[in-house]
């Protein structure tokens, strides 16, 4: 694992440059946007990991946050144990957010996306998916993501059709069913791995 200031100085490295680009640019009204690791697939990734919005630990970091399985929040931890043991390999994949930048409630609390924040986030959806051009399968973590990649995939006729597997968001919220959700991400993972592969 690499030091967040270690990946902050290599933000700008030719496999994530782009996808950072759009970082910047999604930065411009103010929003909090975690940057892509470079430790990941970056535009070569063949499978898209789709989480929801950043979390409070990821929002915190500031300028050192980014949409990482090296994060210390109990999701990443529990994610990259279940992609480690999938088998897909860590330059196969990107982990993103369905909604890129931070969302707050009105008390000013992380919350997870809505319909509006979906339609709102469409778009940069779309310019990631197209900065991907190897991608073939994309994992989606959670119903907001799942929804997030059938617009995507609905709203108008998509320039390439991807298979979409949806699987529970890994958090301690989806405690009561922990062993199933344990298993059909575990699933979801070794599928897109072979997928990927072909």
């Amino acid at each position: 694992m690499t030091s967040a200031d270690d990946k902050r100085a290599r933000v700008n490295e030719p496999h994530v440059a782009p996808l950072n680009d759009l970082v910047r640019r999604w930065r411009r009204d103010g929003r909090f946007v975690p940057w892509v690791d470079p430790d990941g697939g970056g535009t070569a990734a063949r499978v898209l990991v789709l989480m929801e919005a950043p979390g409070p630990a990821t929002v915190a970091a500031g300028d050192l946050g980014f949409s990482s399985e090296d994060n210390t929040d109990p999701t990443a931890r529990v994610l990259k144990a279940l992609r480690e043991e999938s088998g897909l390999a860590r330059g196969d994949y990107l982990r993103w957010n369905v909604v890129p930048w931070a969302l707050r409630d009105g008390a000013g609390r992380h919350r997870p996306p809505r319909v509006d924040d979906l339609a709102e986030a469409g778009p940069a959806l779309r310019q990631l998916v197209g900065a991907l051009p190897r991608l073939r399968v994309v994992v989606t973590f959670g119903a907001p993501a799942l929804t997030g990649a059938m617009r995507l995939l609905t709203l108008e006729e998509p320039a390439r059709l991807l298979p979409v597997l949806g699987v529970p968001h890994p958090s301690l919220r989806n405690g009561h069913r922990r062993a199933e959700t344990r298993q059909r991400i575990l699933v979801a993972l070794r599928t897109a791995a072979a997928a990927s592969r072909d």
